[in-house]
C-alpha cells in the first residue's frame, strides 16, 4: 500500500506539470493550426527564469510569476514575430519553432550552464508527510493541489465564458467565428499567450520536482505532445484526463520497469490513435 500511494502522488504531480504544458499546446494546435515546438523552452526559461529569481529574493512566489512572464514574454515574441506569417505552413511550423527550440537550449546552456538546477520549494512545503500510510514529499502534495486549482480556473474560461465559448467555436469551425465578425487574430494572440504562461508557469513549478537542464525541453515535449494526442485537440477536458493516464502509466511502469516506460506510453497513444483518431475527447478536426 505505501508504495502504491507513493507511487501515485508522484504521478498525480507529474500529471500537473504535464496539463500545464500540454493545455496550451493542444488549444494552440486545435484552433491555429500551429505546431509549435518550442512549448518546451516555454518551459526551460520558467524554471530557469525562476532559480535565478528565487536566488537572489529569496520568494518563491516572485520567483514563479517572474518565471511564468518570462515564458509569456517568449511566447508573444514567436507569436508576434513568426505565427502571423507562417497561418497553416506546417512544415515552416516545425522548422522554424523546432530552430527556436535548439537556439534556446544553446542561450541557456550559455548563461545558466549545462548542470540541472533545483529550486528549494518554501519552506513550508519542504520534507516528507504521511498520507494514507505512506511518506511521500510534501511539496509534491502541494503540486498536485496546484494542479488541480489550475486545471479548475483553465477549465471554467475556456468552457463556462463567453471568450472561451469563442475559443472552442474557433477550434470546431474557424471561418464561422471569422464571418461572425469576431476578432480571430486577438483570440489567438491571448491563446498563446495562456498556454505560454502556464508552460512558462509548469517550469517554475516543476523545477523543485525535476530541476532544470538543458533536455528537459524535450522530454516535457514529447510528453505533452502525447497528452495532446491522447486528450484531443482543443479539449481541456481531455488534456486534464490524458495529462493524469500518461502520468500514471510512464511512473508505474518505470517503478517496475524503467527501461520501457517511454515505450508503454508511445504505445498507449498508437492504440488510442488507431482506436479513436481524434483523441479520447477531441473532434474530427480539418
Amino acid at each position: 500500500m505505501p508504495v502504491n500511494t507513493a507511487s501515485l502522488v508522484i504521478g498525480l504531480s507529474y500529471a500537473s506539470l504535464l496539463f500545464l504544458v500540454s493545455v496550451g499546446l493542444s488549444v494552440v494546435f486545435g484552433l491555429m493550426r500551429f505546431v509549435n515546438l518550442a512549448t518546451g523552452s516555454l518551459y526551460l526559461i520558467g524554471g530557469y527564469v525562476a532559480w535565478s529569481v528565487a536566488r537572489r529574493t529569496d520568494s518563491f512566489v516572485l520567483a514563479l510569476l517572474v518565471g511564468a512572464l518570462a515564458a509569456l514574454i517568449l511566447g508573444m515574441a514567436i507569436e508576434r514575430g513568426f505565427l502571423q506569417r507562417l497561418h497553416r505552413q506546417e512544415l515552416l511550423q516545425v522548422a522554424l519553432t523546432l530552430g527556436i527550440a535548439y537556439i534556446v537550449q544553446d542561450v541557456t546552456r550559455w548563461i545558466w550552464g549545462g548542470d540541472p538546477l533545483r529550486l528549494r520549494p518554501p519552506e513550508i512545503f519542504r520534507g516528507s508527510m504521511e498520507l494514507f500510510g505512506a511518506i511521500v514529499p510534501t511539496y509534491r502534495v502541494a503540486l498536485i493541489a496546484i494542479g488541480v486549482i489550475l486545471a479548475v480556473v483553465v477549465w471554467y474560461l475556456l468552457e463556462r465564458t463567453k471568450w472561451g465559448a469563442y475559443v472552442r467555436a474557433g477550434v470546431d469551425d474557424l471561418e464561422m467565428v471569422q464571418c461572425l465578425g469576431i476578432n480571430a487574430r486577438r483570440i489567438f494572440a491571448v491563446v498563446f499567450a495562456l498556454g505560454a504562461f502556464l508552460s512558462g508557469l509548469g517550469g517554475a513549478l516543476g523545477t523543485p520536482v525535476t530541476g532544470v537542464a538543458p533536455g528537459t525541453d524535450v522530454q516535457l515535449l514529447l510528453m505533452a505532445l502525447i497528452v495532446v494526442v491522447l486528450g484531443g485537440l482543443g479539449s481541456v477536458t481531455g488534456a486534464i484526463i490524458a495529462s493524469i493516464v500518461v502520468a500514471l502509466v510512464d511512473t508505474m511502469v518505470r517503478t517496475f520497469w524503467p527501461e520501457a516506460s517511454f515505450f508503454a506510453v508511445w504505445a498507449l497513444a498508437a492504440f488510442v490513435l488507431i482506436v479513436r483518431p481524434q483523441g479520447l475527447l477531441g473532434r474530427t478536426a480539418w
